[in-house]
């Protein structure tokens, strides 16, 4: 994004990119003759963000929302119930609402209502996700509608996610709400009409080639299997020694250095023959409680149920399904099918295919050196909307300083070197 942009206001800029290819984790793969994504499927609708640069790279038209079919959760018992409507992240906007009461029962609705009656002062004060939650709503909606989401969405605990991080306009939303319900309401109500995801026809993944295809043409270079061992304000350093000049942008976190914190995440992608599955019995997906019985999968999307794209790539019967794992399960092909015929009550035989990969999302990372710019997980941004936000702004940053600069010319060498 940052090459893409600082390319098209014509300041020379290199992508030092280690693998061989671009994208990070938008990244493809093929299954039973289906082109999808090995890793994020879809991106977040605040700002419009990803929509607009979608359009501005000629993809607008395959922008597209998922079915408008709620996701579910598996509780702790096994039993399954819709994700409550009127949420955030899980947190019910009226703990009262009949589909929250079916969800954590009579008794922790009453608890959750409390937050009602209690004043909320100094929300800055709650340290996490789950210090607002548990406090405001009691543990149950903590542990059986927030985790879920949470673990799912983020690969992380409410214990581990702030506030801001978790949901960028809570913040200002509890500033302005006499309760949390009152803030999450608020925060529904301000967002724009339809789903708050989208993915693309053909993948999201789509997004970062052509990107990249943009980028060259605006006179980037791109050099795929140039690992870069060090970073400093002045230029970089590849692997055999090769010392390159110019403004750096740090966009990969082990650039930098080991991340403090990430979190590993496995997602087994399969396709297989199953009429039973054609009524979508959990929807779109569903997220899991940890400890569901029976249950090793932490999240299920029903893919060719969510997108009508996949859909319609594949015969009567056939579905395309994707489960995510903490850990690489030792016999995935039998996990998988165990967690299909646990999650949905359906008969599953065998899968037709099965593709597995596990991928690394850093929670959290040192700052860069001083001088050094850093975007995206280098940054410990997470979600496609805010990393794009995110490399937009320090791309318009740079190109004005830049721009500024009386000893930029031309016809100098590179001043920009990004690594991603």
């Amino acid at each position: 994004m940052i090459t893409r942009d600082l390319a098209r206001a014509g300041i020379p800029v290199t992508l030092l990119e280690a693998s061989d290819r671009v994208g990070g984790q938008l990244a493809p793969l093929r299954i039973d003759g289906v082109e999808a994504d090995a890793a994020a499927e879809s991106f977040a609708t605040r700002d419009g963000t990803v929509a607009a640069l979608a359009a501005e790279i000629g993809l607008g038209g395959d922008v597209v929302a998922p079915r408008d079919t709620p996701a579910w959760v598996i509780g702790p018992g096994g039993a399954a119930h819709p994700l409550p409507a009127a949420s955030v992240l899980g947190i019910p906007g009226d703990p009262s609402a009949p589909d929250v009461v079916r969800a954590i029962g009579r008794r922790a609705s009453l608890r959750a209502a409390i937050d009602r009656w209690v004043p909320l002062r100094a929300p800055e004060d709650y340290r996490s996700i789950s210090d607002l939650v548990r406090r405001r709503m009691g543990e149950r909606v903590l542990a059986e509608l927030v985790a879920p989401v949470v673990r799912g969405v983020y690969s992380t605990s409410p214990d581990e996610l702030a506030v801001a991080l978790a949901s960028p306009g809570l913040p200002a939303a509890l500033r302005n709400a006499r309760s949390l319900g009152e803030a999450v309401l608020s925060l529904r109500a301000a967002s724009a009409a339809g789903s708050q995801v989208a993915g693309m026809r053909g993948g999201v993944h789509r997004i970062a080639t052509t990107l990249a295809a943009d980028a060259v043409a605006a006179g980037a270079r791109i050099r795929l299997g140039s690992r870069v061992t060090a970073a400093g304000h002045d230029g970089v350093t590849l692997v055999g020694g090769e010392r390159l000049a110019g403004r750096v942008v740090i966009a990969a976190s082990d650039a930098q250095g080991a991340a403090s914190r990430t979190r590993s995440i496995t997602v087994a992608i399969a396709s297989l023959d199953a009429p039973q599955l054609d009524a979508a019995p959990r929807g779109t997906g569903a997220l899991v409680t940890r400890g569901a019985p029976g249950i090793t999968a932490r999240a299920f999307t029903h893919s060719s149920a969510k997108w009508e794209w996949v859909a319609d790539l594949l015969p009567a019967g056939r579905h395309l399904v994707r489960l995510s794992y903490d850990e690489v399960p030792g016999d995935p092909e039998a996990t998988v099918a165990a967690d299909l015929r646990a999650v949905t009550g359906a008969e599953i035989g065998g899968l037709r295919d099965l593709q597995v990969r596990t991928w690394t999302r850093t929670l959290e990372v040192a700052p860069p050196p001083s001088g050094v710019e850093a975007a995206g997980e280098a940054a410990s941004l997470t979600g496609l909307a805010a990393i794009v936000a995110d490399a937009r702004a320090s791309a318009a940053r740079i190109a004005e300083t830049v721009r500024e600069d009386p000893r930029t010319r031309a016809d100098q060498p590179d001043r920009t070197e990004g690594r991603a």
